[in-house]
Order: structure tokens, then sequence, then C-alpha cells
């Protein structure tokens, strides 16, 4: 679940020497063409699910060598190799928005859809099949509920309206801090009376005025999934909003935390490959067995993230494909994160993006 920066810091961040010292540290070192295929994976359960799923599938079928990067590859990191005719990575996973951001600065190679299975791409959403990068696997924000505060889901809010209501569903609340991007702002146009398919182009005003809403009775705004956990297993809010998989952990452990299914947004991470990868063939076939059904399931079975390929759910236990946001019984309460959107640049050369976290930096300390 990649950060997200500005086009614009995008381009000065490849030019800075920070940015190349953080680069020559990292051991991601330049690199010749090899015939074979270096993935960054991330680390710990993740990468191990990463490799399991799709890395050692991917070697055995084709023989390709692949060398998994235990680390997150940031976007100066990927900036500057391209910049710098460096590129020492074949395959990352980047945010959607921060792809946006990448390709917008064309440093990346394009999707070589050729590679894929005709069967594979007609289940895959169209918004995971961009021309810069491909999703495998769809995450949410939902809303959770302390069942010790809610036991019946009569009582809880079933929209975001609801939520907003504090008069009829008392109790203390936490949304993610609109510092970074997602923040609670498709939720606030929701509280407002926006319908799910008429979210975007968002209304900035509207927003702000209906945050002014909910503002008061916020105990916690989060920022990472390692601080909304902590909410939740600590009792920090008896209801509020969280990535799906932090929900569904604490539920798996017998936490007193349930999970909302309405008014849910989806959001994914994008497949790409830097501009330059000294083994681009390779990459662009990898990425392509990453639509399998087969090897989505896998995934799912490994770490609890949705597949994009709605075949994958054939091959899905029920009791992990109820836990998952693109379960199709799920599909009518919730909507896709449109990443284009935030990169849109105004006339006053500032993205949505950047207009959001500068009233959000003013609008926060009020």
């Amino acid at each position: 679940m990649s950060f997200v920066i500005s086009r614009r810091r995008l381009v000065q961040a490849t030019s800075s020497a920070i940015a190349a010292g953080a680069l020559s540290r990292s051991g991601l070192a330049s690199a010749q063409p090899t015939g074979e295929l270096r993935v960054a994976t991330s680390g710990g359960n993740w990468g191990d699910a990463i490799v399991n799923a799709f890395v050692k599938p991917f070697e055995a079928e084709t023989g390709i060598k692949v060398t998994p990067i235990f680390q997150d590859v940031g976007v100066a990191q990927i900036g500057m190799m391209v910049k710098t005719n460096t590129v020492s990575i074949d395959v990352t996973n980047v945010g959607q928005i921060l792809a946006e951001t990448l390709s917008a600065g064309e440093f990346l190679e394009k999707i070589d859809y050729s590679h894929y299975d005709k069967s594979d791409l007609d289940a895959v959403p169209a918004y995971c099949r961009h021309s810069f990068g491909f999703a495998c696997f769809i995450y949410s924000l939902n809303m959770f509920f302390n069942t010790g505060k809610f036991p019946n889901a009569k009582q809880r809010p079933a929209t975001w309206a609801e939520f907003w209501d504090v008069k009829n569903f008392p109790g203390t609340r936490s949304l993610m801090t609109g510092a970074s991007t997602p923040g609670p702002f498709e939720e606030a146009l929701l509280a407002d009376g926006v319908p799910m398919d008429a979210i975007y182009p968002m209304d900035i005003d509207r927003i702000f005025a209906s945050l002014d809403k909910i503002k008061p009775h916020i105990r916690k705004w989060w920022a990472s999934g390692a601080e909304i956990l902590q909410v939740m297993r600590d009792n920090v809010a008896d209801l509020g909003q969280s990535y799906d998989g932090r929900i569904n952990s604490l539920i798996d452990a017998g936490a007193p935390i349930d999970i909302g299914r309405n008014q849910v947004k989806l959001t994914w991470d994008y497949w790409v490959i830097p501009k330059g990868s000294p083994n681009a063939q390779n990459a662009q076939k990898f990425i392509a067995s990453t639509a399998r059904a087969d090897r989505q399931a896998e995934f799912a079975r490994l770490f609890a993230q949705s597949p994009t390929n709605r075949n994958a759910f054939k091959y899905i236990p029920e009791n992990i494909s109820r836990k998952l946001a693109t379960n199709p019984d799920y599909a009518a309460g919730s909507f896709p994160t449109n990443a284009k959107w935030y990169v849109e640049v105004g006339s006053d050369g500032l993205s949505n993006r950047e207009r959001l976290s500068q009233r959000w930096k003013q609008w926060i300390v009020l």
C-alpha cells in the first residue's frame, strides 16, 4: 500500500542528490540485462505471500529465474533509476495514485496485454487494467463496529450518513486522516447525500462542509494501518473506518469487532515496470501471470486480499471468500476510487490531491 506524492515533487525528487544517496544505500545497484527477473515484493508476510502465490509458480512454469527484492521501492528510487538509466528492478507494486503520477512523468513501461489470456482479462474490472499497470488484488476501506457497543446489526449505522448521525448512533469515532490519500473525502460526500455513482468529480467545498459536522466527534484521525489496528484493539473508538484486512485480522483473533459492507471504498495497487527495465519482456510475462485466477486465489488464501479476476472465487473456500472485498455479494455496496481525478491538474498548477492536502492542513487546526 504505497504512499503518494505529486508529479511536481516526483520530478524534484528525481533530480535530488539526497534521492541518489538513498538509492545507493538501498542495495538496488545498477543491473545489466540477464534474461532473469528482479521483482520488488516488499517484506514480511506480504512478501512471502507474493513469492509463494506468484513468483514460485512463474519460475516453475517458465524456467525464468526470479530474484525477489524484499523491500519497498520508493518513488524517488524509481524516478532516479529511470532518469539516470540505472534501472535495477524489473517489476514493483505501487499504489494507484502513485502509478498515475509515475505514468504522467513517463517513468513506466506500457503494459503489453498480448501476453494475457482473454478469459482472464475479461474477468478483471477495467479500472484494474491500465496502460501503465495491472492490478491483481483489491483492498477496501470499511466501517468497523465494536460489538460490545453495537451487539446488534440493526443498531449500527449502515451508511455514512448514519455514521455522521451521532444522535441516533452515539459512540466514539475514528476516521482516516486527510493529510494523505486516500482520506475520508468520498465518505464525507456520501454522508452529505451524494450517491456512490456520482462522487466524482468531487466537490471540495462540500467535502469540508460535511467534515465540519463530524469533526467534533472524532476521537482519533489515524494515519496508518498499524495505528487503526491499535485503535480497534484498545477500544479507542466504538466505530470507525479501517482497511478491511485490519478488521478481519481482529475478527479472526476473536476481538469484539465486526465489519460493515455498505458504501465501501475499493482501492488497489498496480504491478508496474520502470521504464528501461533490463528484463522488460520477462517482466511483462510475470505481470500477465498474476492475472490468472488460480494464482490470485492462492494469494487470497495466503493474505486475504481480494482477487481482481472474478473467476478466482471458483478456487477460494467460502470461509475466506466472505472476507474479501470483491466477493460478488458485496458488489452493490462498493465503489472504486478514481485515482485519475486525484492527479488531474487545474489551471492553478495544483492537482486535486494537492488541493485537498492544502485544504486539510488549514482545516484540521481550526
